[in-house]
């Protein structure tokens, strides 16, 4: 399986012939390559609307709303969750809903937190269960700051974190950067990658929690 990061919370996953894409975005000031999809998920009604959102090649099935569903084998889970609320029961404060994404790709859990904006719910926690891999927003202001990302990590337990919704060069969100959740979790010597790339589940940590940092593979930046 490979996990190549976008930018902001837009991904690419595949394995075994079958690719999902996360939130492909336009209009956020840094520019998406051309990407090819079977299945693409959009998480975030405020970022995501229709006209923001960029092309994705090969005729993909579209998931924008909760349910369960099977796409070529791989199962999907989508769970409401929340932009800004203080909590998910705080709707009232919320400015828009959210979707979180469980992945069942070949024997791997595949988190996808999305904009979220609160810590989760016992309910949530319940229903995201026991995660591989989470994908976690990081840099406040439209999602949850470093620190409440920290709080939703010890909720989840994962096996592998991959900070997401982080400024990056040439981004127009007015979110925070990448060092300070770093110095945070002890891990400001971790290098870059391209991709996460792992062929078998027992490659994967035991007992803890290793955290991966992905370069984001963008177009030519947009002007």
């Amino acid at each position: 399986m490979e996990i190549i990061w976008h930018g902001h919370s837009c991904f690419t996953i595949k394995d075994k012939g079958v690719t999902i894409v996360t939130d492909p975005y336009t209009n956020l000031g840094t520019k998406l390559p051309a990407l090819k999809a079977d299945v693409v998920t959009l998480s975030d009604e405020l970022v995501f609307s229709e006209g923001n959102v960029a092309k994705v090649e090969g005729e993909p099935k579209i998931f924008s709303w909760p349910g369960e569903y099977e796409v070529k084998g791989i199962g999907i889970e989508g769970y409401n969750a929340f932009h800004f609320a203080k909590s998910a029961e705080d709707e009232k404060n919320a400015n828009c809903k959210i979707v979180i994404y469980n992945f069942f790709f070949n024997g791997y859990k595949i988190c996808h937190l999305s904009g979220l904006g609160h810590r989760l719910t016992s309910e949530l926690t319940e229903s995201i269960g026991d995660v591989d891999i989470l994908l976690v927003p990081i840099g406040g202001n439209l999602v949850i700051d470093y620190k409440k990302a920290i709080e939703v990590i010890e909720q989840i337990e994962p096996k592998i974190v991959i900070p997401m919704y982080y400024k990056i060069p040439g981004s127009k969100l007015d979110i925070g950067g990448l060092d300070e959740f770093l110095k945070a979790v002890g891990k400001t010597t971790v290098e870059p990658l391209e991709s996460f790339e792992v062929k078998k589940k027992e490659e994967l940590p035991i007992d803890r929690t290793d955290y991966i940092i992905l370069k984001p593979m963008l177009g030519i930046t947009a002007l």
